[in-house]
Parts: C-alpha cells; structure tokens; sequence
C-alpha cells in the first residue's frame, strides 16, 4: 500500500527512533510494522484517547491485522467504585487471548501497563466451554456461574448476567459480543443460540460457547476465604469495623473491589507475563514523563486514602508497577519510538515522508467558505479520500462539494480507494486526524474541515449518542431549509444576521416559524439546531412560536414510546 524506508530493532535492547509522524501517519505506520514482524507487536501510548485514536487508524489502514485494545478501567487509582462491566468483559477477553496470538497488535495506556493483573493461570482454570449435547445440573449451573461473579437477574441485558427460567438458561458471558440463550431438555443441552437483549428474541443457533469469569478476580469460597486470611496479614485494623471486608465475607463484590485484587491471588502479574519474548515495543516519546507523573499521581492519592481506618487501603507497589521498574522492564526489549515532530538524522533514527495535514477549514463567514478545499484540490495532483463519520455526515459533505461542483466517487474502504484509482474519493470512517503523503495520497478528514470533531465515544447510552443530523458548520443550510430548534420546533433557516446587545456584536441565525414570526438563536447555540430529518423538504411542517404546538408534539412522540416500551413488556412477560 504505503512503503516507506527504516529497519527494524535486530537485537535485544535495540532502539529506532522514527520521526514526523504527523496526522494518522503513526496508525498508518504500525499497520506497516506489524504486516513485517512475524510475532505480536505491543503499542504503549501516552494516554486513553490516544490508544482509542490508534487502534480506529490501524482498522482503517489494515482489515487483515488482529488489532487488540486492552481497555482502561476509567476508574482513579482507590476510587470506592468500580469499572463498567463491558470494560472488565473487553479486558478479560484481551488476556484470554493473548497467549493464543502468533501475530498482530496491543494497544495500551501507559497507565493501564502499569496496573498489575491476574496471573496467566486464572483464566485457563476458570474458564467454561459448553457444548451441545452435554449433560448439565442446574442447581450446579446456577452456583458455578454465581461462584465465577456472574449476577442473576430476572432479564439479562449486560455482561456478567445470566437468567434461570425453568429450562432455559440465558447468560452474557464476558468477552462475547452476543448474550446466549441455552434450552435444556431435561438435563441436556439442546439448543445453544444467541439472542438480542434489546427485544430478547433468540437469533442463530451455535455449536458451543465459551465462559470466561465475569471478574478479574476468583469469588468463590476458597478464594473469599484467602481473601480474609490476607486482609487480616496485610492490615493491623479491626476488620469487624470494615465494611469491605463484611462485604467479601457475606459473598458480596462491594464497589472498588479491583483495588483490593492482590488479595485473591498468591501473586499478581503483568501484562508483560502475557506476551511472548519475541514481542516488538513501540512506545510514544513522552512515555517516561507520563508513567512518572502517573505514579506520582498514584502516590498522592495513597497518602490522602492510607489513613481511613475503616477502609485501609494496599501501598501502590503491589497495585501497579513503578515508573522505574517499567523501564527496567523495557530496556532489553526491541523497542521502537515514535514521534511527532522530526527527529535528529543519525544511525537508528529515521524521517518519515509525511507532512501535516493540510488546513482546510470551511469558514461560513467568507462569501467563498470551500476556498482553501477548491484552491488545495486545484494545486494537488495526487489522490484524495475525504473521510465522513456516518452514512448522514457523507451526503452532508457530498452536497458542500457539490457547490463547487467537486463529485467524489464513493468507495467503501482504503482498498477500493487505491484500488479504483479515481483522482477525487469519498467513504465512511471516523477517522479523527488527516494524513499528507505528498506524492501519493492525502485523506481528508471533517475535523479538517470543521474545525472540531463530534466524536462518538467507545461507551454512551443510545441518548447521548450524536445524530447523523447534526449541523457542524452553516455552509451545510441552504436558505430556507427547514431546520428543527430543540426548544421551539421546525423552522425555517433564513441565513445569519449580526445584531447588537449589551454594546456587543453578535452574530445569529434567524429562523422563520409559522406567520413570518422571527427566532435569532446566537452561532455558540449551533448545537441546539439539526437538519429536519422527516419527509421532503417542502412537506416540513412550520410550527408557530410562543405555543404548546411543539411540546405537544414531543409529547405525543413521548407517549408512543411508553406504549410501544410497555406492549413490548407485555410481550417477555
């Protein structure tokens, strides 16, 4: 696809430093490294959104590279609660694998590197496969299950639950992207078949599926008992007094129990355990000040929490790794470290050919807002991929580049994108930074061209989630477009307006309702308007301001919800 000139660490302790890794060029590159290195390859980065921002770039640039993110807990170091469910599911899934993989990637959080986990044993010896056709007791089903800190609920929606109606058996185990339901017929397996927790019908029929432990940590009895034995040894307390450890006694996971881990195992591991020695690093450049000031962070926080009696709390060596012993760590691997900005031209380091992405902001002030889009288009000769977020966000950009009658062929993936060798190209991926190969390729991306970027997080609830009718920029209304204000109802955009208030100027869109009635929302309330996403545009209905028509209608819309939410409910009954 993209080949570019360094050489790779031959031996033990060997670093390359490569440089001018600007934009998605460092996603593109480790796509690159990983296709050459014949064994599995350990990205560190310097924070979260960086690890989430790689691994999307390395998807984009590589279909064929098992790509693993081994998730923060998004938790501070002692916090009295605990990760998400589907943070702890993606994580024990992540190390389950681990050992299985010949090739591919791992990304991860310096943060997260230096938090000890489970050693490699837990997993293999608290895992489950269940097969179709195997014979299984209920009573014992049900306490496995309980004993590996699985929750049984009435109806189960998330990871880590499972649900007993007479002989049917559902369960989400960790790791697995689907919920399964298990028929029995009397102490047989039947069926095995996944199904959707959001309507709860059963989907295809499978073979057999895999249990992992829905904790990071062992809860059965022996372990709770090991438990308390260590707390005891570990903390001169009275631990009647301790709610954490009446908690773990009485069978139950109290919030922030992960900060408690080592106390279940003989000892703990590190990521590092899970790797193969063949493992090639690539570490960010501010690695070392990051881990530094993490254990810092981590040390502050032990001083304010040691001295709660109540809830003491273990020293930070047996949570996480120090910044120290890290590097130690480091220092024999095949280490390659990725920068930025240039780096200095001798033996191991290397210029990459990449420039900064071009800036190309859409200003709707200007009477020619595409100008700097037409002008770049006009001087370059190589080819170009624009890069929407969603199906919406593409015909919103084709209908910009249509004013300056720019038609880009649509394609699904970087693939097709070189493969059909079109000069101008357009697909759907949320790719976050733009990259310039001059003399190759450019790909264009909307936080170019918007100047900002609605990005949608790795877990949010469906009603936080951005509509594909979001207005990121007023080149994308045409006047008299109808447009729907979150407070008054649709409308009509009849373009912008500056207007004086307070002896300040400001500039408003002015919307037009129903009897030619005015409404100037100010430009910084942008995100309170989207585009009408009903019939055709000249069938928008036009509501009138300063009534009840509008909520009415939210109203309504609202009750239909309820009914169809409670109908559905009649149905699992």
């Amino acid at each position: 696809m993209f080949e570019t000139e360094y050489q790779l660490p031959e031996k033990e302790g060997d670093i390359r430093r490569l440089g001018n890794l600007q934009g998605s060029a460092r996603g593109l590159l480790t796509a690159e490294i990983a296709a050459q290195h014949p064994g599995l390859m350990l990205c560190i980065t310097n924070d979260s959104d960086s690890a989430i921002r790689l691994k999307s770039e390395i998807n984009f640039f590589s279909k064929e590279t098992d790509c693993y993110l081994f998730s923060d807990w998004e938790t501070l170091a002692y916090d009295n609660f605990s990760p998400h469910q589907d943070i702890v599911s993606e994580r024990l899934n992540t190390l389950f694998k681990l050992p299985q993989l010949q090739q591919g990637i791992l990304i991860v959080p310096a943060s997260t590197l230096m938090h000890r986990v489970a050693p490699t044993s837990f997993l293999d010896g608290n895992s489950l496969i269940m097969d179709q056709g195997q014979t299984l007791n209920l009573e014992t089903m049900r306490r496995k299950l309980t004993d590996a800190g699985y929750h049984l609920t009435e109806t189960v929606y998330e990871h880590g639950e499972f649900a007993i109606r007479g002989s049917i058996i559902d369960i989400f185990p960790m790791g697995s992207t689907r919920p399964y339901r298990i028929e029995l017929f009397d102490d047989e397996v039947e069926t095995l078949r996944t199904f959707d927790p959001e309507n709860q019908r059963s989907l295809e029929q499978v073979s057999k599926i895999r249990l992992l432990p829905a904790k990071e940590f062992p809860f059965d009895e022996q372990a709770i008992s090991s438990f308390k034995q260590r707390w005891r040894e570990t903390f001169d307390v009275d631990y009647k007094r301790c709610s954490v450890y009446q908690d773990i006694s009485s069978g139950i996971s109290p919030p922030g129990i992960e900060y408690y881990q080592p106390l279940f195992f003989d000892h703990n591991a590190t990521l590092f355990d899970y790797l193969p020695d063949n493992a090639l690093i690539l570490t960010d450049t501010n690695l070392e000040e990051h881990s530094k000031q993490f254990w810092h962070d981590v040390q502050e926080r032990y001083e304010e929490r040691r001295h709660d009696i109540e809830r003491p709390i273990l020293s930070p060596e047996k949570l996480f790794i120090p910044a120290n012993e890290l590097f130690k760590i480091l220092k024999p691997a095949h280490r390659i470290q990725l920068q930025e900005g240039k780096t200095q031209t001798k033996a191991g380091r290397y210029n990459l050919p990449f420039q900064a992405p071009p800036e190309l902001t859409i200003n709707a002030q200007d009477a020619r807002p595409l100008a700097a889009i037409e002008s770049f288009l006009n001087q370059t000769k190589d080819s170009i991929l624009f890069c929407a977020e969603s199906a919406g966000r593409r015909e919103a950009l084709l209908e910009l580049l249509a004013r300056i009658d720019i038609k880009p062929h649509q394609v699904n993936d970087l693939e097709q994108f070189f493969n059909d060798g079109y000069p101008i190209n357009i697909c759907i991926y949320p790719l976050e930074k733009g990259l310039s190969a001059p003399g190759k390729f450019h790909l264009i991306t909307e936080s170019q061209l918007f100047g900002h970027q609605v990005f949608q997080r790795r877990r949010r609830s469906k009603e936080q989630e951005q509509s594909d009718q979001v207005i990121k920029n007023l080149t994308e209304l045409n006047i008299s477009a109808p447009v729907v204000h979150i407070d008054h109802g649709v409308g009509r955009y009849q373009g912008l307006v500056t207007l004086q208030l307070d002896s300040q100027t400001s500039e408003f869109l002015m919307l037009e309702y129903a009897n030619e009635a005015k409404l100037y929302v100010p430009v910084a309330s942008l995100h309170l308007i989207s585009r009408y996403s009903g019939a055709g545009d000249e069938l928008a209905p036009l509501h009138r301001l300063g009534t009840e028509q509008w909520s009415k209608a939210r109203k309504k819309a609202a009750e239909k919800v309820r009914d169809t939410a409670v109908e559905l409910l009649d149905i699992y009954a």
